[in-house]
């Protein structure tokens, strides 16, 4: 079996330019972060997986239906802002913000390797999603969290048979294209009045 970057579409490959970023290879990078998930093992964050699927799934339907006002993430939004119904908009956003969450998590493992896989999710939640959360959604928040498996068992699950440091080169790369797209389109949706991320 592939490494699991070898195997996916990497965000460093995803388009993003003065026009704004490519809806296409934007869902399609978006899928594979999904399948990462699985990696997890058992089910944990299969709430985050559901949400990210979905709002994939309803910026997905708008490109579907207007490819030809959606090549970008900005035309799709901005097509959709002149219409009374908004579905794929208030998806983008819950979207950015599943990758901003995710972003910074692996960031984290990748800057601290002494600390273990969970305190790195933890850090990512109290900074990115907490205060979008529930009480309740913050329950469940907190144990999936301790379910994460150890940071070892983690990246050897990603490399899936190959060089932990290969993974870790390819691992950087795809972060730093996460990254640069999460603070474009963020800025784009909150500076447009579109949505706080």
């Amino acid at each position: 079996m592939a490494p699991y970057f070898e195997t996916v579409k990497s965000f460093a490959d995803v388009p993003c330019t003065n026009e704004g970023v490519d809806t296409c290879s934007f869902l399609e990078a978006s899928d594979g972060l999904v399948k990462m998930f699985d990696l997890l093992g058992s089910g944990v964050f299969g709430f985050v997986q559901a949400d990210i699927r979905g709002n994939i799934s309803g910026v997905r339907g708008r490109y579907e239906a207007v490819s030809d006002r959606s090549g970008t993430l900005e035309s799709l939004v901005l097509s959709e802002g002149v219409e009374a119904h908004k579905h794929a908009t208030p998806c983008l956003v819950r979207l950015i913000r599943g990758l901003a969450f995710t972003c910074k998590a692996l960031q984290n493992m990748q800057n601290d390797t002494s600390s273990e896989l969970h305190t790195c999710f933890k850090r990512s939640y109290d900074e990115v999603l907490r205060h979008h959360h529930t009480f309740f959604i913050r329950s469940v928040v907190s144990v999936a969290i301790r379910a994460v498996p150890r940071r070892d068992d983690f990246l050897t699950r990603i490399a899936q048979g190959g060089s932990i440091e290969k993974l870790n080169v390819e691992l950087s790369k795809w972060l730093e294209g996460l990254e640069r797209i999460v603070k474009h389109v963020s800025s784009f949706l909150e500076g447009g009045g579109h949505g706080k991320v």
